[in-house]
């Protein structure tokens, strides 16, 4: 097995690399927020081979696939001796109706809810504790933080999870959260288009040791150099991308600032998926990056990032293809 470079993980006991799995795309087609039919076999592979790689940590979700990506997430593991086995990390809080698996899951805050979420994950998982349980997305059943963050923090305290935190929060929910207990960590959306999260919440993180762990770095594939007006065009009526606004009226600004990357990766002698990756790794607070991968060639496309350092005037370049293209929102450099 490789080794790679680590870094702590907020106040935990758990250090991590630098890019983590992401199993968003291996739940499959068949729900609102899928990436089309997946392999699972290839799943599986991809999964192992990023640990043999130096990988220490997956990202999954209990709705990623209805329940299916943990599933694989657990027979991808299950093949890992036990000493090298990675952290597992995933999210609950989004509810699914099985009698319409196409409609958006409700964010359900409900403390009994949770509970029932967190039961189910383990139980899919195959796991007695799981490392990281998150908070999906702030619930729109009018559940408190306060009730919904003390939830979680008990199932803390009892031993069934690691550790806790949340995704797609604000500040403000922060503050809240925190006055009930430590968070653990913050998973927001974070790419070189994606860039909100910069002004407020990296900064909060870094102040209040909480560890970060952004999705999306590479947009979705936007940031990875591969992509085009032909290929967006090709993607299937069950992918999700094909419908979202950066996939479409922001295509060209967005295909723009990935073009923008090529000659900082190759005087890196890298891909232009690993400059995007270690450009979001560059920002004070920001912990580690999921990056996604169907197959295991696809890992071996961004891996360099776990150790990759931009220099100052790599992120100068960035900032002014920002600038120049348009493309985003949010600061443009660390």
């Amino acid at each position: 097995m490789a080794v790679l470079p680590t870094t702590p993980f907020g106040r935990t006991d758990m250090n991590i690399t630098r890019v983590g799995f992401g199993a968003w795309a291996i739940g499959g087609a068949d729900w609102a927020f899928g990436w089309g039919a997946q392999d699972d076999a290839d799943s599986i592979k991809a999964i192992q081979h990023a640990v043999e790689r130096g990988i220490n940590w997956i990202d999954t979700a209990a709705v990623y696939g209805l329940g299916h990506s943990e599933e694989v997430v657990a027979q991808a593991v299950a093949g890992i001796p036990e000493a090298d086995r990675p952290y597992v990390f995933t999210k609950c809080g989004l509810v699914w109706d099985e009698a319409n698996r196409s409609a958006q899951p409700a964010r359900i805050g409900a403390p009994d809810s949770l509970r029932r979420d967190v039961e189910s994950s383990l139980r899919r998982l195959q796991v007695e504790r799981i490392d990281l349980m998150q908070l999906h997305w702030p619930p729109n059943d009018g559940t408190p933080v306060e009730e919904y963050w003390q939830a979680l923090v008990d199932l803390r305290t009892e031993g069934k999870l690691r550790a806790v935190g949340l995704s797609n929060h604000s500040v403000a929910q922060l503050d809240i959260a925190a006055k009930v207990g430590h968070v653990d960590s913050l998973q927001p959306p974070f790419s070189a288009i994606n860039r909100s999260v910069g002004d407020a919440e990296l900064p909060w993180c870094a102040e209040h040791e909480t560890a970060v762990i952004v999705y999306s770095p590479m947009q979705s594939g936007l940031l990875t150099g591969a992509f085009s007006r032909e290929r967006v065009a090709s993607l299937g009526a069950d992918d999700w991308r094909s419908r979202s606004a950066d996939f479409t009226e922001k295509l060209d600004a967005n295909l723009a600032l990935a073009d923008a990357l090529k000659p900082i990766a190759e005087r890196h002698s890298t891909s232009v998926a690993s400059v995007a990756i270690a450009w979001t790794l560059a920002w004070r607070g920001v912990t580690g990056a999921i990056v996604g991968a169907r197959r295991p060639d696809q890992v071996d496309g961004w891996l360099d990032a776990a150790g990759l350092q931009l220099t100052a005037a790599d992120l100068g370049e960035v900032a002014a293809a920002i600038e120049r293209t348009g493309a985003g929102d949010g600061p443009v450099r660390p």
